[in-house]
């Protein structure tokens, strides 16, 4: 079993950045991680992705130059460093884990989620 909890959401201006950060705790032991996004009406987005080693990384379009996924596994934490914000990016942000690589985009190839901190760009 895996336990995710975010935090570091909030509200932003357009321009500005945030930084969340994804807790894990119980077996975390190589398991790759991801960050998803959710705004009302609309479906689960995938966001970033890194191994357990972090030694490989993948970004959605829309936020690649943005945003870097990043972890420290002696914290058993996990990073999303957001840049020149937009209101597009509003939305709920959730970080979640996984065996395996294949797969990083699809929200059903995780195993474990976190609930959420919320992300609100103001323009």
């Amino acid at each position: 079993q895996v336990q995710l909890v975010e935090s570091g959401g909030g509200l932003v201006q357009a321009g500005g950045s945030l930084r969340l950060s994804c807790a894990a705790s119980g077996r975390t032991f190589n398991y790759n991680m991801g960050w998803f996004r959710q705004a009302p009406g609309k479906e689960r987005e995938f966001i970033a992705f890194v191994t357990w080693s972090g030694g490989t990384t993948y970004y959605a379009d829309s936020v690649k130059g943005r945003f870097t996924i990043s972890r420290d596994n002696a914290k058993n934490t996990i990073y999303l460093q957001m840049n020149n914000l937009k209101p597009e990016d509003t939305a709920a942000y959730y970080c979640a884990a996984k065996k395996y690589e294949l797969g990083y985009d699809r929200p059903y190839e995780y195993a474990y989620w976190g609930q959420g901190t919320q992300v609100t760009v103001s323009s």
